[in-house]
């Protein structure tokens, strides 16, 4: 793959990852329960950042300590398993993006 379609679904991701918490700030989690708009918003970029993940080269990843099976497999029991999803999970996961998107930005910065 070429290096512009790498650093498209790089971008991709920290843009997902910007708008995953834009969506949850200010709100508790109650409020995130009630919201269909929010939560439904919030799966999107997540299936965004586990496809995206999933289309970036293993030899530019393998460089990045990160566990990259994890959003990796969320995107698929988002999309595959959906019936049993816990929005619980969901919001507290949206609160735990900052290291990854600490990897992304150095991964734009170091490989283009």
């Amino acid at each position: 793959m070429d290096k512009s379609y790498q650093k498209d679904r790089l971008e991709h991701i920290k843009n997902a990852i910007l708008l995953i918490k834009l969506f949850v700030e200010n709100q508790s989690e109650t409020d995130f329960l009630n919201d269909i708009k929010g939560q439904n918003a919030t799966l999107f970029q997540f299936l965004i950042i586990g496809e995206a993940i999933k289309n970036i080269d293993n030899s530019i990843l393998d460089k990045y300590n990160y566990p990259w099976h994890i959003p990796r497999s969320f995107r698929n029991f988002i999309a595959h398993e959906y019936h049993k999803i816990r929005l619980e999970i969901v919001y507290k996961a949206a609160f735990d993006l900052d290291s990854l998107l600490k990897i992304i930005d150095e991964i734009l910065d170091k490989e283009f």
